[in-house]
């Protein structure tokens, strides 16, 4: 049998997944030509940059030299963030795009990029999950939807962002910036990256070059936890910067604060630090896709590392300091050894309260009196009587 090829793909709706945080994948059944038929999740900003590079690698087709000879289908751009209501309405897009992609001369549908694309990846097989959050919630296209894609999407407003300084793109998903830009943001990473648009360009850029309009602080920031949550370190780093930590491969870690920069606060044993969150993963998941992202993307500049920042705020960011980090991180474990040793003192007093009560002799059951005479006579049977007489 010849190479690998697509004969159909169909979209069937989408899901709504709460981990690692609530996000949206549409729902693809993708027919090969051994008559396999697999399903496949994608996010929309995935499939996004699949068409980009699309087209840059048939640029006649996609018309980039005239527009008459453009045979590759549009996609709109992410212009929302992935909302419940956005996701349903670009299904009937989704589904049209799939049909004339499949129907493009061979060289396009059946090229390496569009083969391995819709090719089953380990998290389609095993998507990650956490036990103590809800399943994920299936929303299945009807089928009258199938045979006649609509779209019916509607004006969603973007948050609006402003950089703070010229960064310079170092790959071609990324966007460069000058300071003062003001970017649509359509996704929010944990990573540190943030998917943007600015006018007709659109790519990832590190949230740390960006600050919000109405002021410095990021509402969205959690508050430490100095519980701490267990990760492992997928990716060995150097620290850089004094309040940064050096850890290796596999190393097992708590994390105490996630911020939005991508650089999260670590604490390993009393030691607290920053490192980069992109390459961190949490205790018990299932290495999916991690190594792959590594490869493409490196973690994001900090904001302390950024020169010529020129904010339009009178106050920088609020910002704790490494000391404060681990003063508390301390004082919480000292706390939590404190707990523990107060409640095993409280079991031994109360072992050592009922010790005399176990050492005090049994109190003997009164004996009761010997019945009288005429009782026996009247009562007992003709051998009990005997014994009297």
């Amino acid at each position: 049998m010849g190479d690998a090829f697509i004969r159909h793909i169909e979209l069937l709706g989408y899901e709504k997944r709460f981990f690692p945080s609530q996000h949206y994948v549409y729902m693809f059944l993708v027919k090969w030509n051994d008559l396999s038929e697999k399903v496949v999740y994608r996010r929309f900003t995935e499939i996004y940059e699949f068409h980009k590079v699309l087209k840059e690698m048939f640029p006649i087709e996609s018309g980039d030299i005239n527009i008459e000879n453009r045979i590759i289908p549009h996609l709109p751009a992410p212009k929302w963030f992935d909302g419940q209501r956005s996701t349903e309405n670009r299904q009937g897009t989704l589904a049209e795009y799939c049909y004339a992609l499949i129907n493009l001369p061979h060289k396009i549908s059946r090229c390496l990029h569009v083969v391995n694309f819709f090719k089953v990846r380990h998290d389609d097989m095993n998507p990650v999950t956490d036990s103590q959050i809800k399943k994920p919630e299936v929303f299945l296209l009807p089928k009258d939807s199938k045979k006649n894609p609509t779209d019916i999407t509607g004006p969603i407003v973007l948050q609006t962002y402003r950089a703070i300084a010229d960064y310079e793109k170092s790959s071609t998903s990324e966007m460069a910036l000058k300071a003062g830009d003001m970017v649509d943001v359509v996704e929010k990473s944990e990573n540190g990256w943030w998917f943007c648009q600015l006018k007709n360009k659109r790519g990832w850029v590190p949230a740390a070059y960006l600050e919000p309009m109405d002021g410095p602080d990021e509402s969205e920031e959690q508050e430490p936890n100095y519980a701490g949550e267990a990760y492992v370190v997928r990716k060995s780093y150097t620290a850089v910067e004094e309040d940064e930590l050096t850890l290796k491969e596999g190393d097992t870690i708590e994390v105490i604060h996630k911020l939005l920069d991508g650089w999260w606060v670590i604490r390993r044993d009393e030691t607290t630090g920053y490192y980069p969150s992109m390459y961190l993963q949490k205790a018990g998941e299932v290495n999916t896709s991690v190594k792959s992202e590594l490869r493409n993307r490196g973690a994001p500049p900090r904001r302390s590392t950024i020169r010529n920042v020129k904010s339009i705020h009178k106050q920088g960011r609020k910002k704790i300091s490494q000391e404060t980090y681990r003063r508390n991180s301390k004082k919480y474990m000292q706390n939590q050894r404190n707990m523990r040793g107060n409640t095993q003192n409280k079991a031994n007093v109360i072992i050592e309260k009922n010790e005399p009560e176990d050492n005090k002799p049994k109190a003997q059951p009164a004996v009761p009196p010997r019945p009288s005479k005429d009782l026996i006579l009247n009562r007992c049977t003709e051998s009990t009587r005997r014994k009297i007489l």
